[in-house]
């Protein structure tokens, strides 16, 4: 099968192109939103092949993976026909007048099958008649790599100052209290003199994908303190390194953090707490990270990922 997919979330699709197929990425020559083609920093086979738009007409496409609403009229363009259609939404809904009356763009849209990557998200969303179900997420095993040498606590993610009380960068502030932090992702630059700590209670770093995995292995302990996203893939991630993991308990979290693998709670004191117990206490924070790395394989490993998606596309293609 030749599948269409835009290179939108390095993280997911890497997980996606590890199928059986042949994965055709739009590339433009300024590699702009729309034509990124294969990516830079992430290691994807060479079943990912790289096609300008005015080309897309000459390719057999049997399938188009949608994520963001625009991407129909491309197709429109692009293709001058739409194959069967798939809509990969990624995010929960964040709009008004309330979350849960949020019409998601694929809503009623004749011919898509809505695919949600979490529970939560479809419970969230309204798609009207669209036919809809959930894949959750799986992950390329980076192995169990957690050292906890370094008695930190580690943090992913972008552009922190920006996105503020979605992302819990409010309350940076009160982990920086319990634990040193390294706040690892893009546009972090200038995050201790916006929170008013000191710089190094919460360093930043924008390292290489390639070396994320083993820089968060070296800290003691992931905190998560995003209110109100979809399931964090860098906390998926954290927990296949074998790190005990620190969560605010909202969206798909508690589903994807059983007991024994984490601390997971709507209370700060709670989760500071429990921030200063990993870092106290290495020899605990290693036998909670196993567990965590086991849940993760368990329920987000990468065959059950794949299969899952392998039943859709038949369905969907027949």
């Amino acid at each position: 099968m030749r599948i269409l997919i835009w290179h939108v979330h390095g993280s997911w699709t890497t997980a996606f192109v590890q199928g059986p197929h042949t994965y055709v990425v739009p590339v433009t020559p300024d590699r702009g939103p729309d034509g990124l083609g294969r990516a830079r920093t992430w290691d994807w086979p060479e079943s990912v092949i790289e096609v300008p738009p005015e080309k897309l007409r000459d390719e057999e496409i049997d399938l188009v993976v949608l994520q963001r609403p625009h991407e129909l009229d491309l197709v429109d363009r692009w293709l001058g026909r739409r194959p069967p259609l798939v809509y990969l939404e990624h995010n929960a809904p964040h709009g008004s007048p309330g979350v849960p009356d949020t019409r998601h763009p694929a809503a009623d849209l004749p011919g898509v099958t809505l695919v949600h990557v979490t529970h939560f998200n479809r419970l969230m969303w309204d798609a009207g008649r669209t036919e809809t179900t959930v894949i959750e997420h799986g992950i390329v095993d980076p192995g169990p790599r957690w050292t906890g040498e370094l008695d930190r606590a580690a943090v992913v993610v972008n552009e922190p100052v920006r996105r503020g009380r979605t992302t819990g960068t409010d309350l940076l502030p009160a982990f920086a209290r319990a634990a040193p932090l390294d706040v690892f992702g893009m546009g972090t630059d200038g995050l201790a003199a916006h929170l008013g700590v000191d710089p190094a209670g919460c360093r930043t770093q924008d390292v290489p994908q390639s070396d994320l995995h083993t820089e968060l292995a070296r800290r003691r302990v992931y905190v998560h303190p995003v209110r109100w996203t979809s399931l964090g893939l860098s906390l998926l991630e954290a927990m296949h390194l074998g790190m005990p993991v620190v969560a605010l308990a909202t969206t798909e979290v508690t589903e994807a953090v059983p007991p024994g693998a984490g601390v997971v709670s709507n209370r700060l004191d709670v989760l500071t707490d429990a921030v200063r117990d990993f870092l106290a206490d290495p020899a605990h924070a290693r036998a909670v990270g196993e567990k965590a790395r086991a849940a993760a394989l368990a329920r987000y490993g990468l065959s059950r990922f794949l299969d899952d998606w392998e039943r859709l596309l038949k369905e969907v293609t027949r």
